[in-house]
């Protein structure tokens, strides 16, 4: 995916769910925890935010992460820039009958990804595939391999670990309300 295109189109959203919402750069900054220059910049398609800001900014504007670049041809997944050991792939795009979004989701060289709480009531299922995980949340890791899953509420902080060098595992993200989508 080019990266060019891949931040014309996060930024053409974002625009889009702050004009809906009627939101300035500082309202949208508060409802995020995501900074006014940092949100200025991804709208001026002059940086491409990582995993964990997009996920804020999708939390904290009630959107689904995948809302951002649904429309984008991603068969291939995607590598976040800032995120190089993190490859995200859609399995299956949001869809509000059904309020929920699936990944498949690469780390790779023992990476951690840290992870900040989604929106009240967004529950999050994982399905190791290759390799293993481990996920820490309520204070303890919670170590998984192939074949193996957890569900959680992620409306807290988690994180991810590559627990051997790679590991892939599927990832369902259920939203207990409808997202904005425009």
């Amino acid at each position: 995916m080019n990266e060019e295109i891949f931040k014309a189109r996060i930024s053409k959203h974002l625009k889009a769910l702050r004009e809906k919402q009627k939101l300035s750069l500082d309202a949208t900054s508060k409802l995020t925890g995501v900074s006014k220059a940092m949100l200025g910049q991804i709208e001026r398609k002059e940086s491409s935010p990582t995993v964990a800001t997009l996920w804020k900014i999708s939390s904290g504007l009630n959107s689904s992460f995948t809302a951002f670049f649904s429309d984008l041809n991603d068969t291939d997944g995607r590598i976040f820039p800032a995120d190089i050991d993190m490859h995200v792939k859609t399995l299956i795009a949001y869809d509000p009958t059904v309020k929920f979004e699936m990944f498949e989701i690469t780390l790779t060289h023992f990476h951690t990804q840290h992870s900040s709480p989604h929106k009240v009531g967004t529950i999050e299922h994982s399905v190791v595939t290759e390799g293993d995980l481990g996920v820490y949340i309520d204070d303890k890791w919670h170590y998984l391999s192939k074949g193996e899953s957890i569900r959680f509420e992620a409306d807290k902080p988690h994180d991810y670990r590559a627990v051997t060098e790679t590991v892939v595992f599927h990832n369902i993200v259920s939203y207990s309300t409808v997202m904005h989508e425009d």
